[in-house]
């Protein structure tokens, strides 16, 4: 048995970790086609489907939480294989499910082990030579997975099964990450204490978490209701759900600009440029006019861009304020719980079947991101002098 410390994984054990954090993370991708079918199909309320989303996502951060609290990095393979047993079945019990709250109890349980697959995916990056720019790696590989599963659902599975097939292939694809299984460590060692002295928690260690809650908040309010702006904006239900894929493909591309950039570019700058642009495209699909589904999909391409390109940025950022990677293990579950309470909020100003109060409170969050990152920089500064 070989258990696995900083640097010293193969590239075969590296990459099953990331496509079983990538498998566990596909959800991502397809909540808008999936919540959006929902409900078409009258098996939930265009108020709910935050709440649904809010759920899942919601408990993909906590189970991200938890397995680094509780789980034993001596028995890793065996957590992550049975974590991704437990969401196929999870996934399977959401087909049977009708009305908000039941599939809200659904969902929510696939998301706490969902998470745990996260969490051994994160276990893995923070543990590498160079983890900003492997989790950059992580973001392409999850978003070309949630971009070919996008498309798969839109073209092959719902328009001849519905949401209930969309589930299904959602259980499939789970299933796939227990394939990895042989591929992973055995177990992990702890990460090592870090040289300055034991680790304690300040605003400065906060505020990399906060800007990556509230960043992913801005982003997952806009993107949960991505179909029901498509379709104000004049595309029909499988057209938006074509924008759903094409956006994943601008992600991808996103994350590739990562990969290469990361190191190039100044972390709080590149961050405080990003977000001003992602509260700009909020703010532009909150103010187009009827009709005008050019524009929105040029905007979606934006946003998709943006989206992936930053989020390595976040480690990037917490490593900055705790080199140790205590901060940075954190990162998944705060990008995580953004993107459940965006559309929370969201839901919350949402009357009948408008969609018209998402772009603000997508634009609000972006702001507040925004300040975030100004602080991160001006405390920065404060311990450079």
């Amino acid at each position: 048995m070989k258990i696995v410390t900083a640097q010293e994984y193969s590239s075969g054990q590296a990459g099953a970790a990331l496509l079983t954090g990538s498998a566990a993370l596909l959800i991502l991708g397809l909540q808008p086609i999936l919540l959006g079918e929902l409900v078409a199909g009258g098996a939930a309320s265009m108020e709910g489907v935050g709440v649904v989303a809010m759920a899942e996502i919601m408990a993909l951060g906590l189970g991200v939480a938890l397995g680094d609290c509780l789980l034993p990095l001596t028995r890793y393979r065996l957590v992550t294989v049975l974590a991704a047993l437990s969401a196929a079945g999870f996934d399977i019990g959401s087909c049977g499910a009708h009305g908000d709250i039941e599939l809200a109890v659904w969902r929510a349980a696939a998301g706490l082990v969902e998470g745990i697959q996260v969490w051994a995916a994160t276990c893995v990056i923070v543990r590498s030579a160079k983890p900003d720019r492997l989790v950059a790696v992580f973001m392409v590989v999850q978003t070309a997975s949630q971009s070919a599963a996008a498309a798969w659902l839109a073209w092959g599975v719902i328009p001849h099964g519905g949401w209930q097939a969309g589930f299904q292939a959602l259980a499939l694809l789970a299933m796939l990450a227990v394939l990895c299984a042989p591929c992973l460590p055995y177990a992990l060692r702890p990460l090592p204490a870090p040289a300055s002295g034991k680790f304690s928690w300040s605003v400065q260690a906060v505020l990399p978490l906060a800007t990556a809650f509230l960043q992913m908040s801005a982003i997952g309010a806009l993107w949960a209701y991505l179909e029901p702006l498509g379709l104000a904006a004049g595309l029909n239900a499988q057209a938006t759900q074509s924008v759903v894929s094409m956006a994943l493909l601008t992600q991808v591309l996103g994350g590739v600009a990562a990969v290469v950039l990361i190191r190039r570019l100044a972390v709080v700058r590149t961050l405080g440029a990003g977000i001003a642009l992602l509260a700009a495209v909020s703010g532009a699909i909150g103010l187009l006019p009827a009709g005008q589904s050019t524009a929105f999909v040029l905007l979606c391409a934006v946003f998709g861009f943006v989206w992936l390109f930053l989020m390595p940025f976040h480690v990037a950022l917490a490593f900055r304020a705790d080199p140790g990677g205590r901060v940075a293990m954190l990162v998944p579950a705060a990008q995580l719980l953004g993107c459940a309470i965006g559309p929370l909020v969201a839901s919350l100003l949402i009357h009948g079947e408008d969609a018209a109060p998402v772009p603000p409170v997508s634009a609000s969050f972006a702001v507040a991101a925004l300040v975030t990152v100004l602080l991160c920089r001006a405390g920065h500064a404060g311990r450079s002098k």
